[in-house]
């Protein structure tokens, strides 16, 4: 059956721009007629514009509750243990609906903290339906490290400074055995057959170059060049991991990449925050995409990524959350606001124009987590799309101002007033049509209380670790 949505304005992505008054049909997933002139009443002051993609996440509900707020990863990912999902499907549930709820209709899981209850697999599974129950399409990647547990280097220094009870503490949660490339290679390829499908994307996750050994990266670049899955990984996010790559690839850890295949148009890395000009050129080069994480690398004191300059350079670039938005609320319309503003150019100079970074962000967004499409509103693409009250942006109503402009410089998750995936309405009117996310919050902080005392030996042992690892990236990992 047809369906058909009006609005005042809707914004295409196509050299069409901006269509007033339009309509837009669609059936069986798909956009059939995108038309002007025939918009009802119904659907005044409303823009609809393509889904939103969050490009880079992890499918956690909250760190800053656990104590993980203002520092640096490398101590912030350590203390991420207090948050390990009680039960997997509800915190997936949870994050995946809020990203929905502020117009996401994709979004990556780079699966680094299994909740280790369940077996990876089943893990994966219970990700994936409640991807469905949602709505929302996913990339699902299984995060791998094989190297670096506590700090990128030999972790005896900081081990040799705790006591014996946190120093036991310490080893029994965060130094176990790794996987071989061979068996996280069969566990992906269990994964791909248990959940891939139409609105599941799954691809290889290695967590960095900084955790992964060569043998790893290569085998995964072998694979994926094989068989043409996707990658996504992490890459020169702080300043540490810099300074690491500089000493471990004297060459370029870039240059490494290419000449070991892993550095292609199948790979996204996640924030590239201090990548150099000819690192970027390489990546503009090998049609990889960037996402960057504005607010993750504010509250995690990472730097400024050079977005810009990397767009010029012909960078992909995409925007993630990180499970990290300014205000922890998975607004991915927000992030995509202040991406836009933080790089978007100085005085009379522009990065791009609003409508482009809009467009920019959605169609690399989708190409990352291998949604189908490229995200515009056109006949023939995806029906993927949210509608936003541009009435309540314009709240003055003085003058006729682009609406566009007014999702830039006013737009947060607050004017969503509905969001279709794949045809089907995931949201509207400020509830989810297939979830009750206030009921899974509810219920998930319940359990994370309850795990609390689970956590007492490392609540103990925390401020020494914490001691440790400053001292350790202070001296040993700046030289």
């Amino acid at each position: 059956m047809t369906e058909v949505l009006s609005a005042t304005h809707a914004f295409t992505g196509t050299e069409r721009g901006l269509v007033p008054q339009a309509s837009i049909a669609y059936a069986n997933g798909l956009i059939t007629e995108v038309s002007t002139g025939t918009a009802t009443g119904s659907q005044t002051n409303h823009l609809v514009i393509p889904a939103l993609v969050n490009a880079h996440d992890h499918a956690r509900p909250s760190m800053t509750s656990f104590g993980a707020s203002g520092m640096p990863l490398e101590s912030w990912i350590l203390r991420s243990a207090f948050g390990t999902p009680p039960d997997t499907y509800l915190a997936a549930a949870v994050s995946l609906a809020r990203s929905a709820r502020a117009g996401c209709g994709g979004a990556m899981i780079h699966y680094t903290r299994p909740s280790g209850k369940l077996p990876i697999v089943d893990e994966a599974i219970a990700i994936a339906r409640a991807a469905r129950d949602v709505g929302i399409r996913i990339a699902f990647a299984l995060a791998v490290r094989d190297q670096n547990p506590l700090v990128y280097g030999d972790s005896a220094d900081v081990l040799s400074a705790l006591s014996d009870e946190n120093r036991a503490t310490i080893q029994d949660l965060f130094i176990r055995p790794s996987p071989t490339p061979a068996e996280y290679l069969d566990r992906v390829e269990a994964i791909h057959t248990a959940i891939a499908g139409p609105t599941i994307d799954v691809q290889y996750g290695p967590a960095g170059v900084q955790w992964c050994s060569p043998a790893l990266l290569e085998a995964i670049a072998e694979r994926s060049a094989a068989t043409g899955r996707r990658v996504h990984m992490h890459l020169l996010e702080t300043i540490y991991q810099r300074q690491w790559a500089d000493r471990a690839f004297p060459g370029g850890v870039v240059r490494y990449l290419k000449d070991i295949g892993l550095l292609s148009a199948r790979l996204t890395v996640a924030h590239c925050i201090h990548a150099r000009p000819d690192e970027l050129d390489m990546i503009a080069e090998s049609g990889a995409t960037i996402v960057t994480n504005f607010s993750s690398n504010l509250h995690l004191h990472s730097g400024f990524p050079p977005v810009a300059d990397a767009h010029r350079r012909g960078c992909k670039v995409a925007v993630g959350i990180d499970g990290v938005a300014l205000d922890e609320d998975d607004d991915a319309i927000r992030e995509m606001r202040l991406v836009q503003m933080a790089h978007g150019g100085l005085g009379f100079e522009r990065t791009w124009s609003r409508a482009e970074f809009l467009s920019l962000a959605v169609r690399n967004g989708r190409r990352s987590i291998g949604a189908p499409g490229t995200g515009t509103l056109a006949a023939g693409e995806a029906a993927d799309f949210v509608v936003l009250d541009i009435g309540q942006l314009d709240r003055d109503a003085i003058m006729p101002v682009d609406p566009i402009d007014l999702l830039f410089a006013r737009g947060n998750s607050s004017c969503v007033r509905e969001v279709v995936v794949d045809g089907r309405t995931i949201y509207r009117n400020g509830k989810l049509t297939g979830v009750d996310l206030d009921a899974m919050e509810s219920e998930i902080r319940a359990m994370y209380r309850a795990n609390v005392p689970q956590f007492k030996a490392l609540a103990q042992a925390w401020k020494p670790l914490e001691g440790a690892l400053a001292h350790w990236f202070r001296h040993q990992g700046c030289c």
